[in-house]
């Protein structure tokens, strides 16, 4: 274990004015704090968090975040408090140990949501303060070093999550060579014969190549130096995991690959960057669309390289990495190579975020309103693509995933742009705004006043950022349009049921109604995902809704039946003696129809019901009795089963309330208060919304189908007749099964 003195040299090594007294201070205050806990090595627990320490100063950190790293475990895994932490080391490094703290103490109800949970505050904490993930990484990759010492299964999984999110992490911080570490750990855990393999054959092609490998690298460093050109030429192999990724995205074997050795040039300045691509393809041919320029547009992850291949010596591919020593080092160690995170906290006025750190932490922000499990799917999204490149009229540079449309550009512009973008315009011409973006391209959005994007959408963006923003703006327009009408329905229907509506008692309802809150309920009734009952049933579970029972059969008349299941109607077989005929014909009790008994289920046509003042007829089938208007279409399908049919008059003298059901669908204009004015016309009529579904109907309107209840068909026609002269209303009818 690596002694007190030994952590403060190597601090001072690149830092002489390092604060001994702080970092021996927190050396003994972590030492004390696990006290006797060991790590399933058996070493003791302490040794973890100085092993951490010692990762970061091989990054040159500042004192501030080595001090965190050994303090990095004493909130989660000691009796150690937040104020504990802030009292003796300052608030900055209570606060990066608190962004590190696992979120253990809470009830989480799967695993999935708990990962996702601390991934969450894991990042929150990082937009504030970049050297939180630097910590972390650090925790994280001597962890993956000391993996053999954990269970079996507990491996993998720990190897998985390092693959998914820990090392595409690193990566976009730039921080190549920790990613590198990373991969292939997490690589020889899960696959350990093919990490195996592919050493293995690493091994003996350096032992058969070595030679070749040395007298390219000395051929270079000879031509650049004869042109004047000082240069530093480094061999480079591939990593066992990028090996093992490209075989299996390309299909291909191992004797395949052609640049599993590469060489890195590394000058002084930019423009020897330039010179050295001129003499290396002057001196050697180059390959077609293998050179790539990533100084003049660098990747999101502020990498800035020349890529080229040539036909070296001895015929053999060369790829070339042509980089100043300043971008080696940014390339190698990420955002850790930054001053600002080598020298203190990175608000430092007057120096500027490097480009890594602004694009996660602008990420950050933007998925920062949705839940923890999305939140976790969209961060991985955004860390795995590759970059395109794409540019506003103005020139301005927006990199965005592979495979992302023009809508994921006006979201990555502004959210507002993304938000009222109804077209675009990619190279000057006029394009669908889904079209996927090649690099290069110019992208013009065209705007409009709404502000509300369409909820498809959200199955066409590939960018996080996009996605968050569509669901927050659909969720915002589901309550504007639908919360008010959940509300008046919710509000009758407590009514109906003679019970008062009290939001306080919804609230302590909602885990019945599986709904985080309140308008969540409001806006679900008003869409009809929510049955109004089921809510007076959550905030009374004692409520039990009565059904009328029908009226007496009328005895004036022979042949006509009842139902117990049929309220308000009676039924006759056709050609059964009526009133006009014979009492002797009539009988004094109706005949028994075969097929029927009191249990047949009655029903009204699925479309569009049936309502009082129209003329009816029944239809027997397998399930029961089905009731249709006499204009239904349906009833075409019937007409060679005469033996089916069943006369049916509606009985309503005893003039209960009853309220019937029916569809009607309305195509309204696609504008703020629409809605508002239907369901206020349906509200003064009297009439009830039992469900409610809109769909889209081009851009400037939608249809809405509304399961309607009113009294007969004189109250639904005064309805439709309302409706038919409202500004906001197109066309209205009523649907007939």
């Amino acid at each position: 274990m690596m002694r007190q003195y030994e952590l403060v040299e190597r601090v001072r090594r690149y830092n002489p004015n390092a604060d001994e007294d702080l970092l021996n201070r927190a050396y003994v205050f972590a030492m004390k704090a696990h006290g006797t806990q060991k790590r399933a090595s058996g070493d003791p627990y302490f040794s973890h968090p100085l092993e951490v320490a010692a990762i970061l100063t091989d990054l040159k950190l500042d004192d501030a975040t080595i001090v965190a790293a050994m303090l990095h475990d004493t909130i989660e895994d000691t009796e150690i408090t937040r104020v504990d932490i802030d009292k003796a080391f300052g608030e900055e490094i209570g606060g990066l140990v608190d962004g590190l703290t696992k979120l253990g103490k809470l009830d989480f109800v799967t695993k999935h949501a708990q990962q996702a949970e601390n991934f969450r505050k894991l990042l929150l904490a990082i937009a504030d303060d970049a050297r939180v993930l630097l910590v972390k990484l650090a925790d994280r990759l001597h962890n993956m070093r000391t993996l053999q010492y954990m269970p079996e299964a507990k491996r993998a999984r720990i190897a998985q999550d390092t693959l998914d999110i820990y090392a595409p992490l690193a990566g976009r911080m730039g921080m190549q060579s920790m990613r590198s570490e990373l991969e292939d750990l997490s690589f020889r855990c899960l696959m350990p014969d093919a990490y195996k393999l592919i050493v293995s054959r690493l091994e003996a092609m350096k032992a058969k190549n070595g030679a070749l490998i040395a007298r390219i690298a000395a051929e270079l460093t000879d031509q650049f130096v004869r042109r004047g050109i000082k240069v530093e030429v480094q061999g480079r192999q591939k990593t066992p995991y990028s090996i093992w990724k490209k075989m299996e995205r390309r299909s291909i074997a191992f004797e395949q690959l052609s640049d599993i050795y590469g060489f890195r040039i590394l000058v002084a300045t930019v423009a020897d960057c330039y010179a050295s691509v001129g003499v290396a393809h002057t001196t050697w041919p180059a390959v077609p669309g293998r050179f790539k320029d990533y100084i003049s547009t660098p990747k999101q992850n502020d990498y800035r390289s020349i890529h080229t291949t040539v036909i070296g010596p001895g015929t053999q591919r060369v790829e070339l990495q042509i980089r100043t020593h300043e971008m080696h080092e940014v390339a190698e160690y990420g955002i850790a190579a930054h001053t600002i995170y080598k020298d203190g906290r990175p608000d430092t006025p007057g120096v500027s975020e490097s480009r890594a750190y602004r694009g996660l932490r602008q990420t950050i922000e933007a998925l920062a309103s949705d839940d923890s499990e999305k939140f976790l799917e969209h961060t991985k999204l955004e860390l795995f693509h590759d970059q395109v490149f794409c540019f506003t009229p103005k020139g301005r540079l927006i990199a965005l995933p592979r495979g992302a449309t023009a809508i994921d550009f006006a979201y990555a512009v502004h959210t507002d742009i993304g938000n009222s973008a109804v077209g675009c315009k990619i190279n000057g011409r006029i394009a669908p705004l889904i079209s996927v973006l090649q690099n290069g391209d110019e992208v013009q959005i065209s705007r409009s006043e709404r502000s509300t994007p369409p909820a498809a959408w959200d199955s066409v963006v590939v960018t996080g950022r996009a996605r968050a923003a569509i669901r927050r703006a659909t969720r915002e327009a589901a309550k504007q349009q639908f919360g008010g009408l959940g509300r008046q329905i919710i509000e009758r229907a407590f009514e109906r049921a003679g019970k008062k509506f009290s939001e306080s008692k919804l609230k302590a309802a909602l885990p019945r109604l599986a709904r985080a809150s309140i308008d969540d309920i409001m806006v679900g009734v008003g869409r009809g995902e929510i049955y109004s009952s089921d809510v007076v049933r959550a905030v009374h579970p004692d409520f039990k809704e009565d059904r009328k029972a029908g009226p007496a059969v009328p005895q004036n008349e022979a042949g006509w039946f009842e139902l117990p299941k049929a309220a308000n109607l009676v039924f006759r077989v056709p050609g059964a003696p009526g009133k006009s005929e014979p009492a002797a014909a009539r009988g004094a009790t109706p005949a028994p129809v075969r097929g029927l008994d009191p249990d047949t289920t009655v029903r009204f046509a699925p479309k569009g019901g049936a309502v009082p003042g129209e003329r009816i007829v029944g239809i027997r089938g397998p399930e029961g009795i089905t009731v249709y208007p006499i204009h239904s279409p349906a009833l075409a399908a019937f007409n060679d089963e005469p033996d089916r049919w069943l006369d049916v008059r509606w009985d309503l003298e005893a003039a209960d309330k009853a309220v019937y059901s029916t569809q009607i669908v309305i195509t309204m204009l696609n504008e703020p208060g629409a809605l508002g004015v239907i369901a206020t016309i349906i509200g003064e009529y009297g009439a009830n919304i039992d469900a409610v579904s809109s769909a889209a109907s081009g851009v400037d309107f939608r249809d809405l189908r509304i399961d309607l209840q009113v009294r007969d068909i004189q109250h639904l026609n005064a309805i439709l007749a309302e409706l038919r002269g409202k500004s906001v209303v197109h066309k209205v009818e009523r649907l007939s099964g």
